[in-house]
């Protein structure tokens, strides 16, 4: 200190510690970067996609932690899952062995429903694949209250309140889940973290995958909610894509008079491949 004091070259420790400080400064600034690239977020508006409808879609990029919002305020407000709810309720069916495997078949009672693939035997593939609502309810009430409390609280999915009865609560009743919570629950769903097992995972994995184009892996589910005049129908269409190396979660959902999940489906897949989450779809073969 004293050399230093009276201007003589600093020794080779000063050198040392000042190199090391340097070091420091630059790991600390590119861990700063990358935390900023990680939790990055946009807002864009993409009403256009959406005509005649209150609308939100989150995009969720789970590599890069980039997200992107539309319509912010209604992204977090909560509505019933409706059908969305069948992805969680089949890891629940299969977790607890009510479900042995995606074959398992649960017989028509008879009851006519005005949606004609209804009528009829379903296993697993094809109940959620049709959105059989009578399936889900038969497969809640032998899967039992506590058992589906216990998992609904371990996904933290929505406000995880069951009390609206064991076939039901999700049927526009009292669980609620928001946009943002959706995406938080796919994006487990896709890593692995939801803490059921991977067999129980890759069947709901696989049941819930939809065409689109070659290289994409393409998941999702509709969500239909008429509400009658006691407040707007909701529609959702949620899932994940798995595209050029990158993996997404995303939820969107419409709100206002007619809206449902089926016509929300091409809208938000209009806004995913404006974003560059899908590409856009090859023509069909004539």
């Amino acid at each position: 200190m004293v050399a230093e004091a009276l201007g003589a070259s600093p020794g080779p420790g000063v050198i040392l510690a000042a190199m090391r400080s340097r070091r420091l400064l630059t790991f600390v600034a590119v861990a700063l970067l990358a935390t900023a690239r990680l939790y990055s977020d946009e807002t864009r508006n993409l009403d256009r996609f959406f005509p005649g409808y209150a609308s939100t879609l989150v995009v969720l990029d789970l590599d890069s932690g980039a997200i992107i919002r539309h319509n912010p305020e209604l992204a977090r407000r909560r509505f019933s899952p409706c059908s969305t709810f069948k992805v969680p309720n089949s890891l629940i069916g299969l977790e607890t062995g009510v479900i042995p495997g995606p074959d398992f078949v649960l017989p028509w009672d008879g009851t006519h429903y005005e949606i004609a693939a209804w009528n009829r035997d379903h296993d697993l593939r094809s109940a959620i694949a049709n959105s059989v609502v009578w399936y889900y309810r038969e497969l809640a009430r032998r899967v039992g209250l506590a058992r589906m409390k216990e998992y609904v609280e371990r996904f933290s999915y929505g406000n995880q309140d069951l009390s609206g009865g064991v076939d039901r609560f999700w049927l526009g009743s009292t669980l609620r889940i928001s946009p943002e919570e959706q995406v938080s629950f796919l994006r487990r769903f896709e890593t692995g973290d939801l803490g059921v097992s991977p067999r129980s995972l890759g069947i709901v994995k696989e049941i819930v995958i939809q065409p689109w184009a070659e290289g994409v892996v393409y998941r999702g589910k509709t969500g239909s909610c008429s509400n009658g005049d006691d407040a707007p129908d909701h529609g959702w269409w949620v899932g994940t894509v798995e595209n050029r190396g990158h993996r997404y979660a995303f939820a969107a959902l419409l709100e206002g008079k007619g809206a449902s999940g089926r016509g929300a489906r091409p809208m938000v897949e209009g806004a995913l491949v404006e974003l560059g989450v899908l590409p856009a779809r090859p023509p069909a073969a004539p």
